[in-house]
């Protein structure tokens, strides 16, 4: 903590951070360590209204020790906590490194990582937007310390990207570094990920693998449910996926956003993957009611509306897209509605 060293012990007698991202992370070593059996975390709303549970936290070292499995994460070893520690992914960062024993590095989540050019970490975990960040950062080679040449994320072994989506266009660029970077398929009421996949290097695929004792299966719905020891029962997901065996699977979509036009079904994350690496604004694909198909495809983009701009995205989808996948409308809008970790909010829009 601000370059310097402290012991567990040390912390805990430490009442309150001199800024609310490192209170949380304090308040949450305390919450650790209290007579509770049970740790308080809160849902990100992505998928309904926020929520607290409660995650045994047996359960939370069991998962924290998959990671470090995985990851082949040593005693000692230089790890950057750099995401906020009042929800679950934050706070794994903080368990992982107690039981792993590892040298626990904290910094504000919205650094400008400028420290990457003198330091050097096994395992970080970031948000899309702060691997954006970091990239933007290291393109000005005057600021770069020529130790690190070839190496734009420092000496950082082990990157793990979660917390939403992850761009097409943040993976191409990813694919010219030399940190191996992971996907995550998590949720707080499994205590962060359960699954991982390469993004880039050797091994890179669509296709996430289950971490140590976890299975996954497929609902009669086709959605996906997962197996975790601790759990009482699986828990049963609304992302629609397939299955290459019980422990590899690729997610679809979310089966509460699957438009049905004209008597097909259409996946709006499958659509969006196809014309995300062509489109600058941010955008959606959305539906409207039709009388004949049901619901028709629109395009939702966030910006103004210009001649020019529809006849660039008629011809993306000429191009990206088979016949019947094209939007039947474009509709701008002047900002997508999101929710608070910054993913589209679908649920919350008015394409009319």
């Amino acid at each position: 903590m601000d370059g310097k060293h402290i012991e567990v012990e040390t912390l805990l007698r430490k009442t309150s951070g001199s800024y609310d991202w490192e209170k949380s992370w304090l308040d949450f070593l305390a919450e650790w360590y209290n007579v509770q059996d049970f740790i308080e975390v809160q849902t990100s709303g992505s998928t309904g209204a926020p929520k607290t549970i409660r995650l045994n936290k047996t359960f939370v070292a069991a998962s924290a020790r998959r990671t470090i499995r995985f990851f082949n994460l040593k005693e000692n070893d230089r790890v950057l906590h750099c995401l906020p520690s009042n929800y679950i992914a934050g706070k794994l960062m903080i368990v992982r490194a107690l039981i792993g024993k590892l040298d626990l590095h904290v910094v504000d989540p919205s650094t400008d990582f400028s420290f990457l050019t003198q330091e050097s970490f096994k395992f970080a975990a970031m948000v899309p937007n702060q691997v954006g960040k970091l990239l933007e950062f290291v393109r000005q080679p005057a600021d770069w310390n020529p130790d690190f040449a070839g190496t734009p994320f420092g000496r950082l072994e082990f990157l793990l990207l979660g917390g939403s989506a992850i761009p097409q266009n943040l993976v191409k660029k990813l694919q010219a570094i030399s940190t191996a970077c992971y996907s995550s398929y998590a949720m707080t009421e499994t205590a962060t990920h359960i699954a991982l996949r390469k993004l880039n290097g050797p091994g890179a695929s669509e296709f996430y693998h289950c971490l140590d004792d976890i299975e996954v299966e497929l609902s009669k719905a086709g959605c996906l449910r997962i197996k975790v020891p601790g759990l009482e029962k699986p828990l049963q997901t609304n992302d629609l996926a397939e299955l290459q065996d019980k422990k590899t699977f690729q997610v679809l979509g979310r089966a509460d956003n699957v438009i049905i036009s004209g008597g097909i079904k259409f996946s709006p994350e499958q659509l969006e993957k196809k014309l995300e690496p062509y489109i600058k604004q941010p955008f959606m694909i959305s539906w409207l009611p039709h009388e004949m198909l049901g619901q028709q495809l629109i395009l939702l983009v966030e910006g103004n509306q210009s001649a020019e701009t529809n006849q660039q995205l008629q011809h993306i989808f000429q191009q990206q897209l088979d016949k019947f996948e094209r939007p039947r409308k474009i509709r701008f809008i002047s900002k997508l509605p999101r929710t608070l970790n910054g993913k589209i909010d679908r649920k919350s829009v008015n394409p009319s």
